[in-house]
């Protein structure tokens, strides 16, 4: 009898035995299993940002696209004239908000372009809002972002104002000639938008 009580002693120290590393590989499983959720759920998190993005890089071309209907489209530009008249700082933020800046005239196909949609968008006005400005430093223009202008357009005698003319007009009259005028008076503009 003591011999079977130590034979059932030794099975089930034995069974013991057995089922501690089978329990140990069964909490290993699942730790291995939460990582996998976890890692799954971080692969799902980056692609729900991915998509996020996407999807508002699409809805940034369709407005894109649908301000380039309403406006008009040369090269890798769109050209847009709200309606009413602001200031430059005024006129600067609305172009912002449309996802676009002041329209600026790198070169004379640009400036032709900028002045003839401005004819047939808005007849009878003369003057313009540009998005260059010599705010910061008197004499060094530069455009709403920030960047040295390289291509000049200006009028004869121009500009002329001095430290109280900081921004830049574009004459319809004079083909697209280029003034200064005081960044506070109330101008109509044009907004440019960079295609992709």
């Amino acid at each position: 009898m003591a011999q079977n009580g130590l034979v059932i002693f030794v099975l089930v120290i034995l069974l013991l035995l057995d089922q501690t590393p089978v329990q140990a590989s069964k909490s290993k499983a699942r730790k291995h299993s939460k990582r996998r959720v976890k890692e799954k759920n971080g692969d799902l998190k980056t692609q729900v940002e991915k998509l996020w993005r996407e999807v508002n890089a699409l809805k940034e071309m369709q407005a894109l696209q649908t301000v380039c209907l309403r406006g008009t489209k040369i090269h890798k530009k769109c050209y847009f004239a709200p309606d009413g008249s602001k200031n430059f700082h005024e006129a600067n933020e609305d172009c912002i908000a449309k996802g676009g800046t002041l329209a600026v005239p790198r070169n004379s196909e640009e400036t032709n372009a900028l002045r003839d949609y401005g004819k047939k968008s808005m007849p009878g006005i003369n003057d313009l809002w540009l998005g260059i400005n010599d705010m910061i430093d008197e004499g060094k223009f530069v455009d709403v972002n920030g960047v040295s202008i390289h291509f000049f357009n200006w009028d004869r005698g121009q500009p002329n104002g001095g430290k109280r003319e900081n921004c830049a007009l574009f004459s319809q009259s004079a083909q697209g000639k280029w003034s200064d005028e005081v960044c506070r008076s109330v101008k109509r503009y044009i907004c440019e938008f960079v295609i992709p």
